[in-house]
């Protein structure tokens, strides 16, 4: 009697198959272990609605959040609209953001596209990557974080930490951010997008730092290949409280 051929799903994976099953596997518990150890991942930047988180991202290139934060408190407090940000002109806005590095060439951009979404949006931020990435100012991983945070995309924005993080581990190593996030939203279960790059960012800030990794307490320690590693455990980050949004009402 003739053997049947065995279906391809009994076949054994070969080549870029079987690596790229290795990858999803890695991926899928490497963010395992980060839903564990922080279930809600959110966002350090505080805004009080989709136009200020917009506002609070282009200021935060090239910029840590803390700093972004200090200067954007008493800033939404007095302009958190397009029309009210359009109002202090660029020089009124300069003078708020004075401790944000690149402030000048900031406080044109974010007024250049406060008078668009009034000109083009009705005052509204588009839910629309095209959209947003053609406002001043806009590149790809703002729209990603807006589209994320602000309207619940599953999209992946790549900063400096996902970058490193990727690269390290490795999940989706890549020399350009968007080979890292294409190749990580090639491997990220769906279960983890909307999430994701908010556990890899707070995972490169407080443990997978660039200079000093905390190796020694890192979650997915075991699974990371990166020859780099430390064993020194290090003493625990400082308490990272959820950052309050403005809009939320306090007990």
């Amino acid at each position: 009697m003739t053997q049947g051929k065995s279906p391809a799903s009994m076949k054994p994976l070969r080549g870029a198959a079987k690596s790229a099953a290795a990858a999803r596997a890695r991926a899928e518990a490497v963010f395992e272990r980060l839903a564990a150890a922080l279930p809600e991942p959110k966002t350090e930047l505080e805004y009080t609605n989709p136009f200020t988180l917009l506002v609070a991202v282009v200021l935060s290139a090239q910029a840590t959040d803390a700093g972004v934060n200090k200067a954007t408190r008493p800033l939404f407090a007095l302009a958190e609209t397009p029309a009210k940000m359009a109002a202090l002109g660029e020089a009124g806005l300069t003078d708020r953001i004075k401790t944000i590095g690149l402030y000048r060439n900031k406080a044109k951009n974010v007024i250049a596209l406060s008078q668009a979404l009034i000109r083009e949006h009705g005052s509204e931020v588009p839910h629309d990557r095209d959209a947003l990435e053609a406002l001043p100012g806009v590149g790809r991983k703002t729209a990603n974080v807006v589209l994320n945070v602000a309207f619940g995309e599953r999209t992946l924005a790549v900063d400096t930490h996902v970058f490193r993080v990727s690269n390290r581990i490795p999940l989706a190593p890549g020399k350009t951010p968007r080979e890292v996030e294409d190749g990580l939203l090639k491997v990220i279960p769906e279960r983890f997008m909307s999430h994701a790059h908010h556990w890899l960012i707070l995972h490169g800030r407080y443990t997978c730092m660039a200079r000093a990794p905390a190796c020694g307490r890192c979650v997915v320690n075991d699974l990371c290949a990166w020859e780099g590693k430390t064993a020194a455990k290090p003493p625990p980050p400082p308490s990272r409280a959820k950052p309050r949004n403005p809009a939320e009402p306090t007990a």
